[in-house]
């Protein structure tokens, strides 16, 4: 009973994909041969019944039946009852709860029941298996009720290994397709160390040669043509009227598994085409990738990888709805996913490539592999490789240019994000400056360039390049020597918040009040009595703009410009509010009104405008000119 509520289980069970039942089978298959290549090792003799290590695909489409053949170990009479006759003993009842509780089948390898999942595609299955230690045996059951094991006698003898016949649904003889075969073959076994091999019947034109008869009607036809034509062509002419086309069936031996795992070989014994052809071969990008990176992991933990980043973004890189990552898992050679969220952070989602774990527990339903604590140590250690690739390429001043341009809104999500990573990532980072120009600068060069009394890392941020270059808030930075950094991408309001210091110095925006120049005592002095003789003048504009401002203070940040609108210090700056509005989906009157700053409007103290407009508040604070003036 157990074992018929089990099957209907894997038959009918939540299995959105049938086609694993290739991938369990061909890794059984690749189990088997194992198995009897380190007996090999310790006794030679075991290959005497074969010594070609392969599996085979027939598809038999005029039976229905895929035969799967392999020249493994293969299987005694009490092999295949204990293997194949009960189901994964203990794990049966286990297996059956735990189903029952996630609905989830893809569990199925963890409890040795991979072989089973033949039922996804077969109503009746067949082993024949022969064994260097016993006779040649059918195994035989249908949907797993009952089965039958007898002597075989009828089927040629296979040498050793085992030969398992899927006589195949009616709804699922597409599986006797070749291009299907090879189809599921490339995505999940196409690793495997084991030559898979693909038998099929395939329809060829031939010439074969003309019967006399019709070639004498033929040859009338042509006897006024011939006449005509040159001895020479006469001659090229003759061998094609004896032939005609027939259509004939001839048997193909193809190996589907030709690529082999690049990544189980030492990095120094590979070309760099050889990467290249990999990459083109795993991504479909014509373009080389611009960096390769290939390492293997030990200790606690064994995984090989090679990642690589591509030349240009792919159009879709930052949508929502595209697959989340191109890193591809495997475990010993077997595809596993390619959509697994947890191996890489989403920043990182247009580095591409494999990684393959010797550790993993296999065929784990997701749920289960996304608390794997080894996915947690791959994870990090894959960030630490993608940082060193991006420090290679930067060494190389034209390729660098080439990976910001493509990728760095990537790294500045980076820094946004990933908070152990933020100093490393900082060194990425390149903005145009007001004393660089003509090519981005690093923050490292900003910093080497500061002059002494220089405490802070100034920047600005605003919608381009033309937009911050002509701000007042240059004014006086400029005239003191002080370098200020252009932050114009969108994306870039968000890094900084988290980016607050680079090398132990803060960064800061001149935009917003409670600014600090590094002034001498005499400069500062001067200014605090400025600051209090527009002391009336600050209440009175205070007044009259009522709630337009926050405060009117006086204000150092300019030297050519009256005044200046500046935003408190803890809020948004004012290109960040911009950002904000221009978000199709933002909150109305949540967020936006908490974190929109308080404007304050600053006046530049000896300022021809600034000057008249206290004298006339010093004469008559209600004249209309004053008021009509500071609206202005």
């Amino acid at each position: 009973a157990e074992i018929s509520q089990l099957m209907s289980l894997i038959v009918n069970a939540v299995y959105q994909n049938k086609e694993i039942f290739l991938r369990e089978l061909i890794s059984n298959a690749s189990d088997a041969l194992d198995k009897i290549r380190y007996q090999s090792l310790t006794d030679p003799s075991v290959l005497d019944s074969g010594k070609d290590l392969k599996i085979t695909i027939i598809p038999d489409t005029a039976n229905k039946v895929l035969i799967i053949r392999d020249t493994g170990i293969g299987m005694t009479k009490a092999d295949l009852i204990n293997n194949l006759g009960t189901i994964a003993k203990s794990g049966t009842k286990a297996f059956m709860e735990m189903v029952q509780e996630t609905k989830d089948a893809s569990m199925i390898g963890q409890f040795g029941v991979g072989f089973y999942s033949a039922y996804l595609v077969a109503d009746t299955v067949e082993v024949i298996s022969k064994h260097n230690d016993d006779e040649q045996y059918i195994w035989s059951s249908s949907a797993g009720q009952n089965f039958t094991v007898t002597r075989d006698t009828v089927n040629e003898p296979l040498g050793r290994g085992s030969e398992i016949r899927l006589h195949l649904k009616e709804d699922q003889l597409e599986y006797l397709e070749e291009r299907r075969i090879k189809e599921v073959v490339k995505k999940h076994s196409e690793f495997i160390s084991y030559p898979i091999h693909l038998v099929f019947q395939k329809e060829v034109e031939k010439e074969v040669p003309v019967d006399e008869s019709e070639e004498a009607g033929d040859e009338e036809k042509d006897e006024g043509k011939a006449k005509i034509e040159e001895v020479e062509d006469e001659d090229e002419e003759k061998p094609k009227q004896k032939t005609k086309k027939v259509k004939s069936t001839e048997t193909v031996d193809e190996e589907l598994n030709e690529t082999k795992p690049i990544w189980t070989r030492n990095p120094d014994t590979i070309q760099k085409d050889e990467y290249n052809a990999f990459y083109k071969s795993l991504t479909n990008d014509w373009e080389e990738p611009l960096a390769t990176k290939h390492f293997s992991v030990e200790g606690q933990l064994e995984f090989r990888s090679i990642l690589f980043t591509p030349q240009r973004a792919p159009f879709d890189l930052f949508e929502g709805k595209k697959k989340r990552n191109n890193i591809k898992l495997y475990v010993r050679r077997v595809f596993i996913m390619d959509d697994c969220e947890e191996l890489i952070p989403e920043w990182l989602n247009f580095v591409k490539g494999i990684v393959d774990s010797e550790d993993l527990p296999l065929n784990l339903s997701r749920e289960v592999l996304q608390q794997n604590k080894i996915l947690k140590v791959i994870r990090k250690n894959l960030v630490k490789k993608c940082i060193e690739m991006f420090t290679e390429i930067a060494e190389d001043k034209d390729n660098f240019n080439k990976f910001y341009e493509a990728f760095s809104k990537n790294i500045k999500l980076g820094v946004h994000e990933d908070s152990t990573n933020r100093a490393k990532l900082s060194e990425f980072l390149r903005y145009y400056s007001t004393k660089s120009t003509d090519e981005p600068t690093s923050l490292k060069d900003y910093v080497t360039r500061m002059p002494e009394k220089q405490k802070y890392i100034y920047y600005i941020t605003g919608e381009s390049r033309q937009a911050v270059e002509s701000s007042p808030f240059l004014e006086v930075l400029k005239r003191k020597g002080f370098e200020v950094l252009f932050l114009v991408d969108p994306i870039d309001e968000y890094a900084v918040q988290q980016l607050r210091e680079y090398e132990g110095k803060e960064l800061k925006s001149i935009t917003k009040e409670g600014l600090e120049l590094e002034d001498s005592e005499d400069e500062k002095k001067k200014f605090e009595e400025l600051k209090k003789e527009l002391e009336p003048l600050c209440a009175t504009v205070k007044e009259i703009l009522g709630e337009k401002v926050e405060k009117v203070i006086v204000t150092d940040l300019i030297s050519e410009s009256p005044c200046v609108i500046l935003t408190g210090q803890f809020g948004w700056s004012a290109n960040m509010e911009r950002i904000m509005k221009s978000q199709a989906l933002r909150d109305s009157g949540g967020m936006s009104s908490y974190m929109a700053s308080k404007r304050t409007l600053g006046l530049q103290p000896t300022h021809p405008i600034v000057r008249e407009l206290k004298a006339k508040v010093a004469a008559d604070k209600n004249d209309k000119t004053v008021r009509d003036l500071v609206n202005l």
